[in-house]
């Protein structure tokens, strides 16, 4: 399959559909620009039902999930379901279509070395792209730290870091985990980290409608998934304004996933639906028009091995427009924004709710975070750093370096 001299690559994603998902997509328009053929097979998903499409040169192929996953038995019958109808797909690019040098698995889940694997005799590399800590991320959705599911997880992931030619890192946690946890020698692990890609954003003149008519808005953006912790945020609203007498403070929350409608409900429960508000998933323009709008962005993800190494994508695209950001201390996330971010206590809502309110009360200090999280964006984080780090891993894979 593989020829002296050729450059096509076969992404695969099953998280979220291209181009919805931004890094995957940042990548594979990236690789194309430099040369690579690149085809991307992806679950659909509403507003990307296409079976086939082309966009920017990336040929797209995406099939239909049957079953909406619930519980570990659910994600084990999605799991086999994709990894079926991408056995399929890529059968069908190897023989009619593109073809594949590399193959670019992103995880979760730690799945697809086998199909490597099948792959390998034809001369086919493998590049791990490590998205996601699969068994600390099962840990924080499940509350389960032992038992079979966990031991399965840490199974497919060795067998995932053993079976890559280069593995890509979003940043040094899971590059540590990589060497340490996998075996991966150091120079086999590339760090790419997700900042954004600055041509896509957009800074708008403020649209105080989102505001409803307070002095203040506070925004979530991302994917309402069990482990992210959005109740947190709104239990803060609640007491925000119940306990600490903020009747000015309006939040918007951007973005679908599956956990959203339980968080709808949760926040009406609360007697805060009337302040919070949830727009699903939206345009990149609407996007663009909320966080130009905002005071302060809030990441109300809890303290948990999984988010402590994880770096949250939405803190960079808050950086970009200028907003402090509130969180909790996760590790990840402070070396990303530095003084762009202020800490809240403990896994508290209530100390997040206090934190919004200093920061409130103190437009010098927002002022000065501002600044620092779009400097530190411009010079260290958005996309156009990590391009480099991207090459040289496909570089090191195809060499066989």
């Amino acid at each position: 399959m593989a020829s002296a001299g050729s450059r096509r690559v076969l992404i695969i994603v099953q998280n979220l559909p291209v181009p919805f998902d931004r890094r995957v997509w940042m990548e594979a328009t990236t690789l194309q620009r430099a040369g690579y053929q690149v085809s991307v097979i992806c679950p659909k998903a509403k507003g990307f039902t296409r079976s086939r499409e082309v966009l920017e040169d990336v040929e797209i192929h995406r099939y239909g999930l049957p079953v909406d996953a619930k519980g570990a038995i659910g994600f084990v019958v999605e799991f086999a379901w994709c990894w079926t109808r991408t056995l399929m797909k890529s059968l069908r690019i190897a023989v009619a279509g593109r073809g594949f040098d590399v193959i670019h698995a992103c995880n979760p889940p730690d799945t697809y070395w086998l199909l490597a694997l099948l792959y390998r005799p034809f001369g086919t590399r493998f590049i791990f792209d490590h998205h996601d800590l699969s068994p600390e991320m099962y840990e924080a959705k499940f509350g389960r730290s032992d038992g079979l599911p966990m031991r399965g997880l840490r199974w497919l992931e060795r067998l995932t870091f053993r079976t890559a030619d280069v593995v890509i890192a979003t940043n040094q946690s899971h590059k540590r985990i990589a060497v340490e946890r996998g075996g991966v020698r150091s120079e086999r692990v590339y760090v790419v980290r997700s900042g954004p890609d600055l041509a896509r954003l957009k800074v708008f003149p403020r649209d105080e409608s989102w505001k409803a008519g307070k002095r203040f808005l506070v925004t979530y953006l991302g994917e309402i998934c069990a482990q992210d912790g959005v109740e947190y945020l709104v239990q803060a609203m609640r007491y925000l304004r119940d306990s600490l007498g903020r009747h000015d403070v309006q939040c918007v929350l951007v973005g679908g996933g599956p956990h959203q409608d339980a968080v709808k409900r949760f926040a009406q429960e609360q007697g805060v639906g009337d302040v919070c508000t949830f727009t699903g998933r939206v345009s990149d323009e609407e996007l663009c028009r909320i966080l130009s709008s905002a005071d302060v962005a809030v990441d109300p993800d809890p303290k948990t091995p999984w988010s402590d190494q994880s770096t949250m994508n939405k803190i960079m695209e808050y950086m970009f427009f200028g907003l402090p950001i509130v969180g909790f201390a996760l590790t990840e996330n402070q070396t990303s924004a530095r003084d762009a971010m202020v800490v809240a206590d403990g896994n508290d809502p209530a100390g997040l709710a206090r934190t919004i309110r200093d920061l409130l009360d103190e437009p010098g200090r927002r002022e000065i975070m501002s600044q620092s999280g779009q400097e530190r964006l411009r010079s260290a984080l958005a996309w156009e750093h990590s391009v480099p780090h991207l090459l040289a891993a496909y570089e090191a894979a195809l060499n066989g370096r």
